[in-house]
Formats: structure tokens, sequence, C-alpha cells
């Protein structure tokens, strides 16, 4: 979702975990035990309190902005003689984190309640949140008293004197810093960004394609497919719906028929294209005018201001470095693929085409690095996986892990866990898990934090407390929950997160783990994906459950990283394509997106960094993330490059991937600090060396 304010940034994370129970204890240990030895920590271990109906959903939402709303208007109604920063920043961020604390238990109860009232009321009421918070920017007498203590520029330390300035940065953004009339201007253009938003949005949710083809034609495509609800038609032929991406997927991947493919492949880029590239134009011009009148050169430049890139001309240059580092391996896999089309067609001057791409990849990974996923599930079943990443994290970070028993689940089979520093026994933290699917639950992988951690008015420090909502397989009656490799690295990466939120020690709610800038906050997670690469890691938790002495054999594993590699040149040059054709439509002047063809200039990005479009489409009309991730989507490769680098640490360190110092050393200079400082130096106080892209081209399978 777009996230409005930084209030609304504690969902920025994804996150999964899993159970761990301690064995042999005579007496488990309680939530109360775990409460009294935060008390003597000097810090606080508090659950939040979860509505139970329809009712205390919105209770709970009216009464917190009421709240809010009184200790606001106490604060702006102070003498400008008495205004310090203790009664303005700080009190103004205490006051709105108890706003971002209902919202997130609110926006839990969304996502996983049984009940389809308590989702809808949550819902509707998380809109009323947003919209509280979104209007705190526009609060003039609040601006105006915070505005007073930070023009006086007070003797403060750097987490304080950090807290005042992005505070103030958010104000000049929003446009109050302007007179009066160009302020209102800019919000009304704000407001109309909205709608085009969520007018692009509606678009792409509603296009459909549908197309119809024989059995011949389908030759090629698993049955499973075929015989898939609403695929078999009455009069014999199947249909596909272009517009859903399995479909799309199975179609390209299976496909013996190359007109098949073309068909799909043309109706799956031209999806609302008659509705959204109006929008998309209006919308590339809108932004532009906005960033001008905020005195910004470009959209670009206005969105990545607070981002680790800083600018636009950072990202571009960021972006074509790597499509350059990358230019032999992509050029190497385009020809291995062209060479296996001339094989099968028998033509020795054989292109490969747009509808090609996932077919001969398909067909590589096949025939050349023959790995059976599905046999490999039998050495990751869900528990002892699980357990397994619980102790190397245990390991890594000096943690211990305990489950508790919760006082209110949500749900059948939720579980509570508290999270204490091995070493002295002081509790960091709790999460619950959710971690099988039901109806009508979020179905995907999350973390929603339900407490953010900071300083209390009394000194106490207010222990964070996160919520996974997780969808892995159940068990059945005759096997365990067996999980896909890729399931495991997925577990390993998203539990990266539940680490960020648990081990970020910040005085203000507003500098945690989770507020770190957009283009970083994914790279801790993505970093500990290569563990689940590694042989020696594997070993101490991946074993065939029905015999715990078989291990993954060597060549498997060395047989899967291979596999990865070989696509790893075109898979990454498309997805700088994507940032690029982001970045070309943002970071330009505004007389420049006026009069921009928004086809015209992302299909010469997509056919320069990685293969042509088909001819008269228009790709960039169900481009979804250029409304509410327009100038940022560059991030996701920001954030991988930072992953593999920090990974590489690990990877050199003498005890690889186990190494307890080099994981204390990310525990205290990546996790623990947050957003109390610039990410950038932190990233680089733990690498020991300035940032760098080998270790990422090393990864991809580009030796230097």
């Amino acid at each position: 979702m777009q996230i409005p304010s930084r209030l609304l940034r504690l969902l920025a994370g994804l996150c999964l975990a899993a159970s761990f129970a301690s064995p042999g204890s005579a007496k488990p240990a309680t939530l109360g035990d775990f409460q009294a030895e935060a008390v003597r920590a000097k810090a606080a271990l508090t659950l939040p309190v979860y509505p139970l109906n329809p009712e205390e959903v919105r209770s709970q939402a009216d009464a917190a902005i009421k709240s809010a709303d009184a200790a606001l208007a106490a604060l702006a109604a102070q003498a400008p003689a008495t205004l310090t920063f203790a009664n303005t920043f700080a009190a103004y961020d205490a006051i709105t984190a108890k706003v971002g604390d209902v919202y997130a238990v609110i926006s839990t109860v969304a996502e996983s309640a049984i009940d389809q009232a308590m989702r809808d009321t949550a819902n509707e009421m998380s809109v009323k949140l947003q919209g509280w918070s979104v209007g705190l920017d526009y609060r003039d007498e609040i601006y105006r008293a915070l505005k007073a203590v930070a023009d006086a520029k007070p003797a403060l330390n750097a987490e304080e004197q950090r807290l005042v300035d992005e505070q103030m940065r958010t104000y000049r953004r929003a446009g109050l810093a302007l007179p009066a009339t160009e302020r209102a201007e800019v919000e009304k253009l704000r407001k109309d960004l909205a709608a085009l938003n969520t007018e692009f949005a509606v678009n792409i949710n509603a296009a459909r394609a549908p197309l119809d083809f024989t059995a011949a034609e389908m030759a090629g495509v698993p049955q499973s497919f075929l015989d898939s609800p609403g695929v078999k038609q009455p009069d014999g032929r199947y249909r596909v719906m272009a517009n859903v991406t399995w479909h799309a997927v199975a179609i390209a991947e299976n496909a013996d028929n190359p007109e098949t493919r073309r068909r799909v492949n043309i109706a799956r880029n031209n999806l609302a294209r008659e509705t959204n590239i109006p929008v998309l134009t209006k919308l590339v011009a809108l932004r532009a005018d906005i960033a001008r009148r905020l005195g910004y050169a470009t959209w670009a430049d206005y969105q990545i201001e607070t981002r680790m890139a800083k600018n636009g001309a950072t990202a571009v240059k960021f972006e074509e470095a790597l499509v350059a580092g990358l230019q032999p391996k992509f050029a190497a896999e385009m020809e291995t693929l062209r060479a296996l089309k001339a094989a099968q067609t028998g033509s020795a001057d054989a292109k490969i085409e747009p509808w090609d791409l996932g077919y001969y990849t398909n067909k590589l990974l096949k025939d050349r690095y023959a790995v059976d996923t599905e046999k490999l599930r039998v050495y990751f079943p869900y528990q002892s996986t699980l357990d397994g990443m619980f102790a190397i994290y245990q390991k890594i970070f000096g943690l211990k892990f305990t489950q508790v028993e919760p006082p209110y689940v949500w749900a059948p089979g939720v579980q509570l866990y508290v999270v204490q520093d091995a070493a002295t026994g002081t509790p960091m933290g709790a999460f619950y898990l959710d971690m099988f699917p039901r109806e009508g639950k979020f179905n995907h992988f999350a973390c929603f934090p339900q407490k953010a951690g900071g300083v209390l008015a009394d000194g106490r420090y207010d222990l964070p407390v996160a919520a996974l909502l997780c969808n892995f397989p159940a068990p059945s009656a005759d096997q365990p929950s067996l999980l896909k490799q890729s399931d495991v690295v997925t577990l390993f990466h998203e539990f990266g997160h539940v680490m960020h939120g648990m081990l970020s020690r910040s005085r203000f709610v507003a500098q945690g783990g989770f507020m770190v800038p957009q283009d970083f906050v994914e790279a801790p997670s993505q970093m500990l994906e290569n563990w689940v690469w590694d042989k020696a890691v594997l070993d101490t938790f991946a074993a065939d459950y029905r015999d715990p002495e078989k291990k993954i054999p060597a060549e498997t594993i060395a047989a899967i990283v291979a596999a990865r590699q070989a696509t790893e040149g075109y898979a990454t040059r498309r997805q700088l394509s994507l940032g690029l054709i982001d970045l070309a439509l943002h970071a330009v002047p505004a007389a420049e997106a006026a009069k921009m063809d928004v086809v015209a200039v992302t299909n010469t990005v997509l056919q320069r960094v990685a293969i042509a479009p088909p001819p008269d489409t228009a790709f960039v009309a169900y481009f979804g993330h250029l409304a509410g991730y327009d100038a940022g989507y560059y991030g996701y490769q920001w954030a991988k490059v930072l992953a593999i680098d920090m990974a590489s640490v690990f990877k050199s360190a003498p005890g690889g991937f186990m190494d307890e110092k080099v994981g204390r050393r990310l525990r205290d200079e990546i996790y623990g600090v947050g957003h109390t400082r610039d990410v950038g130096e932190s990233v680089e106080k733990f690498l020991g060396r300035p940032r760098s892209q080998e270790p990422y081209l090393d990864y991809v399978g580009i030796k230097q």
C-alpha cells in the first residue's frame, strides 16, 4: 500500500517468523516472568489490547484520535516562552506513536480476524486513521509551535537534532513553508494526485483479457492448468486470462506453440492501455508540477530526497552502472536461449522474441540444471526448518526465543514468543505467530508491528511487539508440512524484518528500525537469504524427515546455485529496466513531463535494457508500481546490491555465515541503530569499508 506519513511507515517491513520451543523446561516461563524481568531492566513489556468485536474496533480508533487531538491541542496552546524540544518535538513523537500503535493493531485485525464484520470495520477504521494521519501535515497550529523551537536552534544531541530536521523537512515537503495561496494549491494538487493514483490502480484491477485456444494450441501446457476451474470451455477450447499472472506464466513457460505464447504476451502487454495511458500521462505531468512548486527539479528528486540515493541522478547512475556491468553475462545468456531456439526450430538465424523468454528459460533449467524442486521438499519439514532457523539466529545475534502462553489470540494456533538477550536475559520484545492460511486471512507473508519501541516519559524502554501473518502449507494426515527451497529462502529473508524490529533501540519512535529509508528497508532481510544457499548452514537443520541422517548432497546445492545464476543476468536486467522506466518518467523537469509520450519513452528503455516489447504494445499501462511506488522502484535493486555486499562480510569471516562476531556487529551497527543515523554510515561501519557492487556481480555469476 502507499503509506502516507511516517506514522504509517510502521507497516513498512514484510516479516515472518516461527515457533521455537525450549525443550526440557520443568516449569514453562510465563509472560509475567518476562514482564518482571523487564521491570528490573528498566523496560516495559506490554502487549496491545485487541478489540473483540466491531464496536470495540471503532471505539479504539475513535478514542485514539480523540486522545491525540486533545494532546496535540495542548501542545499547540503552550505559551511561546515555554516551548522546548521536550514539550514539542519529543511530545509530538510520543502522541503520534500511540495512534500508530492503534493503527497497527487495527490493521492486523483487518488482515487476520476470522469474522468478516471485524475485518470490514477494521478496514473502515484503518482508512479513517490514515486520513487523520495525512491531515497532520496541515495542522498549522502544531507546525507553528514546532517551527518556533526549530528556529530557536536549541542545543540538542545528534538524535534530537535529527528528529527536528526530519519533522521540519516533512512540513517543507508538504508545502507548509509556502505562502498560504501556494500551499493551498499544492494541497489541492496532492489530492488530485491521490485520486489519479487510485484511478490508475482501479483500472489495472478492472483489466481483463480472455483468450481461447484449441487443445492443439495448448500443447505442452501442464494438465493441471488445463483442469483448473474456468479454463475448459463448453465448446472444448481452453480459456487463458492474460491478466491473471499464473495463467500468463503457465503459457509463457510451457506452451510449445509460439503463436499461443505470442497472443498471450501481446494481450498482457496491452492490459489497461486505453484507460491508463491517459491517466499515466496526467500523473507524470502532475507529479512534476508538484515537485516544481515545492522547489525540486524533478519528481524523482522530491521522492528520493528522503532515501539513501538522495536524488534522481544518483538512482539513474546506480541503475545504469549495473546495466553496463551485466552486459557480457546478459548477452551470453540471451545467446544461450537463442541457440536453444535455433536447435529446436532448425533455424540457424532464430531470434528470441519477448514471448520466447519464459519458454526457453524453462527449457534451459530443466535440460541443463536438472533439480527436482519437489523432491527437495523432504529436506525441509516445517517445524524442524523453523527450529533450525531460530537456532541460527539465536547464535549469530546472541539471542534467546521462548514461547509463552498469550493472554489473547485472534485465531486458533496463534502463538506468542518473547525475545531476550542471551547474555543478560534482558527482554528485547515479543512477537506473535499466525503461520497457516485460513479463509479471509491476509494471503502472503507480512510483519504487522503492534507496538513500536521507544523511551517512555518515566525513562523505561517500551519494548516492541510484532505480529507475523504467514501462509505456509499445513501438514496433512500422513506427512508434515514440507517447504519448498524457495519457501526457506523466504523464511530466512522475512525473519530479518523481525530482527530489525526487535533489535532496534531508539529513543524516538520515528527513528526505529522500520523507519529507515524505503530503498534500504529490505536490505537486512535480503542479506539473510544468502544463508539458505550455503551447505554448512543447511546441514544444521535440513534433513530428510524420513531419515534425519540424510542431508542435501553438496552437488545438489551446487546445481541449485548454478540454476539461479544461469539466468540472473537477464532477470536483473529486466528488474533494472523497470527501475529505469520509472525514472525515465519521473527524473525529468515539469516542462518535459508535460509533453511526454509515456509509451514511446518507456518502450525505448525496455528495448535498450532488456528486450524490445512487441510492436504496438504499452506494458507501462499495467505497471502497477507507478501508482504509489513512483520514482522508487529502483530501491528493490539498490537494497539487493547492499544486501549482497553485507552478506559478503559473513562469507569471508572465519565462521562463515555462522560467525558470531560478525553477527554481533550486524546487530549493533545495522539493526540496533535503526534510523538514529544515516543508514549509509551504518552500512559502512558494518562493512568496515566503502560500499561495493563487486560482491553482487560475483553473486550473479560475473567473476571480477
